[in-house]
């Protein structure tokens, strides 16, 4: 079990595996008034930052599911070196469908809402995981403008326009479903450019470490191309939050 082999390459050096700085993620553990002792679960967890951080600053407790075996093992060590690795644990595992026997005071899926098939299925997937009172965190991309084709959308890694809403529509969207969007962190383009660009240098390093390696003509074609596709498009039209909801 694993996520397929590029995300590995292009995010081995990633601690946060999305476009949110560590300032931003401080900021959103802060505004949630953490209190020690509060259970954490994020499924889609990746290197950890997040729940690690967390359990440093505010004494959470938790748990961390996800797919990829290089990322829970990073995340491992994080916890350790942060001297948390007794309030929180990281599972290799398939988060999609998962369920916490002991419910949290915050369930979060951060940018892996495919786990699910969507923001709608994620956030009942979290909710049966949630104590009363609880705060469902999830981050999902929205449209910053409106792309003016099919083509700009797909520039930005999108299927089509109608795979995001604009922000008004998102937590619009959120209300809809039977909830009160009670604090949001967004991410901004200097947040983008720490998450996209941090990439290339990866790949750059990792073709010179394995030039003979079957994978490295799609990882040059990737390093060759994706400067100009995210400056094109992804940092121009696609924003991108994490979003606190309480059911109603």
């Amino acid at each position: 079990m694993d996520i397929p082999r590029i995300f590995n390459i292009t995010e081995s050096a990633h601690r946060i595996h999305n476009p949110i700085t560590p300032e931003k993620l401080a900021t959103l553990g802060a505004a949630l008034r953490l209190e020690s002792g509060a259970r954490v679960l994020d499924l889609g967890s990746g290197s950890g930052e997040m729940l690690c951080t967390w359990a440093r600053d505010h004494g959470v407790i938790g748990t961390g599911i996800d797919m990829s075996q290089l990322f829970t093992e990073q995340a491992k060590l994080r916890a350790v070196e942060l001297g948390v690795d007794d309030q929180v644990k990281f599972i290799h595992g398939d988060a999609s469908g998962y369920v916490s026997d002991e419910k949290a005071s915050v369930a979060a899926c951060v940018g892996a809402t495919w786990i699910a098939e969507g923001v709608i299925g994620t956030i009942e997937l979290l909710a049966r995981s949630l104590r009363t009172g609880g705060i469902i965190l999830i981050g999902e991309p929205y449209w910053r403008q409106l792309p003016p084709t099919e083509d700009v959308a797909k520039g930005c890694l999108a299927n089509s326009i109608s795979d995001f809403l604009m922000l008004p529509e998102l937590l619009a969207s959120f209300g809809h479903l039977g909830y009160d969007v009670v604090e949001m962190v967004l991410a901004d383009q200097d947040g983008w450019d720490r998450y996209e660009a941090t990439k290339w240098l990866t790949m750059r390093r990792w073709l010179e470490a394995n030039p003979d390696d079957e994978f490295a003509k799609d990882v040059r074609a990737k390093l060759t191309s994706e400067p100009e596709r995210y400056a094109a498009y992804t940092r121009e039209y696609l924003g991108w939050g994490v979003f606190a909801l309480m059911p109603r």
